[in-house]
């Protein structure tokens, strides 16, 4: 079993690894966990050291944040709707470079960036990658249709769990002040199936797998190996 101080070497390899895609005069779309955090930081580095002229746009409060330490002047998609290349984390990664994000809570944010992206990259450690899917899958939705969403989810052959906050009262809120449900599929045969039942149920706002990703940056013990999308 790998100590912890060497998982987070790598981590903050791959993550650093991913920072030097950027290029002066990019807009870049900054995402949300502790991997990419080292790209973030990293960033901020290059600011002052190289004079790197960037524009980003923060996926979560957490990432808008840590930017604004790391002093990346920041913008928003309406300035700027087509981005160069965004960065984000992931909670999962398969060996077709299908992704389950939504751990912090900011996947449909995340979602719109990539989406918005020319380049798409996740950076992760070892432990995410995985032959097949079988992470829960996190979907946010209108507290108004949470039964309604739940009960779906169940006919689709899921367990789903209400998202609850660790201190305070009731469910966490996401940014966008929707709930939470994360969903027990196990093994996922059909990401991509899966993805188009989840988003067909009135009162989803978004789910966390994501089929976009160009791009892998793996954090492994030997060093940092880039997995781009067969074909």
């Amino acid at each position: 079993m790998r100590d912890a101080s060497a998982n987070a070497n790598a981590k903050r390899a791959a993550g650093e690894a991913a920072a030097e895609l950027v290029k002066d005069g990019m807009v870049v779309g900054l995402g949300t966990g502790s991997t990419v955090a080292w790209t973030i930081r990293r960033l901020g580095e290059r600011i002052q050291e190289e004079g790197l002229q960037l524009l980003g746009v923060p996926t979560s409060y957490q990432a808008e944040n840590l930017a604004i330490d790391s002093g990346i002047r920041l913008t928003t998609l309406n300035q700027n709707p087509v981005l160069d290349l965004a960065i984000d984390g992931a909670d999962q990664v398969d060996e077709d470079l299908m992704v389950i994000k939504g751990g912090g809570a900011a996947h449909t944010r995340e979602k719109v960036v990539a989406c918005s992206a020319r380049r798409f990259v996740i950076v992760a450690d070892e432990g995410k990658y995985v032959k097949r899917l079988n992470h829960a899958v996190p979907v946010e939705v209108l507290p108004f249709a949470v039964r309604l969403v739940e009960q779906r989810l169940m006919d689709m052959g899921g367990a789903p769990l209400l998202r609850l906050g660790k201190m305070k009262d009731g469910p966490v809120i996401t940014d966008n002040g929707n709930f939470l449900i994360d969903v027990d599929f196990e093994e996922i045969a059909d990401p991509r199936g899966l993805a188009a039942r989840i988003s067909s149920i009135p009162g989803v706002v978004e789910h966390g797998i994501f089929d976009n990703l160009d791009e892998l940056y793996l954090a492994r013990a030997a060093g940092v190996e880039i997995i781009k999308k067969r074909g």
